[in-house]
């Protein structure tokens, strides 16, 4: 057993087991549907993204970390999480995160880092009005799109009208990469994966999406709770992406944010807006976070 070698901030178990209780029946809320349309066969196209798009599987959101710094008593199965060690703190045992487990991620880590920071730096644009949606479908029939068992509420030569009036101007690559090959070079800019820490900017649903990502992947450090606050953000971020997409949702309860008129596109902003206000304050939090376990590696 390691004796502690920096202050936790320890928590008894009727401290910590309600906290991780109320975290496991945020997530059930979330992924309740999820299994049981699994279990029908069946799929949703904006509450199923999470779970398809992101590596993260329910059980995993379901987990609750209380974060670097933290140390739990009475904790022993998370003494036999790779991911956590027992330390020795005034002659008690307490669980907490083993953050040399992470030492081998370190690029990975000051990467995630680097972007969620400089993200945050720049401006939100308020432009691109969603239709990086309709690019995906741009040029192509029913039966030629990724989600084929939901129908469009326009067709093909409306899509296409609609795309070369406005214009593209996505700045993010996991949603350039997926444009139709007639409307890649429509964009205004071309997104590699190596130019993404300097193109993701607020304004972007799929880098406010990303926020959940990245904090699920290193929920042992930032800590569950920050993890759900950032799925919640995914989630209605994720029902605007598909709300002002050109998919017709009403089967699924949802009216369509009509951006191909000038009040569906002021509709966008709106909510675009609001998404990102709510994404400043997590970023922030996640920047700081993912800066503090950098600096806790061991060198």
């Amino acid at each position: 057993m390691a004796a502690v070698t920096a202050s936790l901030v320890v928590l008894a178990r009727e401290e910590w087991e309600p906290r991780a209780e109320a975290h496991a029946a945020r997530v059930d809320a979330w992924t309740a549907g999820r299994l049981q349309r699994a279990a029908r066969g069946e799929r949703h196209p904006v509450e199923d993204f999470l779970f398809e798009y992101y590596p993260t599987r329910p059980g995993q959101l379901r987990r609750w970390h209380a974060g670097l710094g933290v140390g739990l008593l009475d904790a022993e199965p998370l003494g036999e999480d790779p991911a956590y060690h027992v330390v020795d703190v005034e002659g008690r045992d307490v669980a907490t995160v083993d953050v040399a487990r992470f030492a081998h991620r370190r690029d990975g880590l000051a990467w995630v880092e680097g972007l969620v920071r400089r993200t945050a730096e720049r401006p939100g644009r308020w432009g691109c009005f969603g239709l990086h949606e309709w690019a995906m479908v741009y040029g192509l029939e029913q039966e030629e799109i990724r989600h084929e068992y939901v129908p469009l509420r326009l067709t093909p030569e409306e899509i296409r009208a609609v795309v070369d009036e406005q214009g593209l101007r996505c700045t993010h690559y996991d949603a350039y990469r997926f444009f139709t090959p007639d409307a890649v070079p429509l964009n205004e800019i071309a997104p590699t994966r190596a130019t993404q820490p300097n193109l993701d900017q607020p304004g972007c649903l799929h880098a406010t999406m990303d926020l959940y990502k990245w904090s699920a992947k290193y929920a042992a450090l930032v800590g569950s709770d920050l993890v759900a606050d950032c799925f919640a953000l995914a989630l209605d971020a994720r029902v605007l992406d598909m709300d002002a997409a050109p998919y017709d949702l009403s089967s699924f309860g949802r009216e369509p944010v009509r951006i191909e008129t000038p009040e569906g596109r002021a509709e966008y902003v709106r909510r675009q807006r609001d998404l990102a206000d709510r994404g400043a304050v997590l970023r922030a939090h996640l920047g700081a976070a993912l800066a503090v376990a950098l600096d806790a590696l061991p060198a």
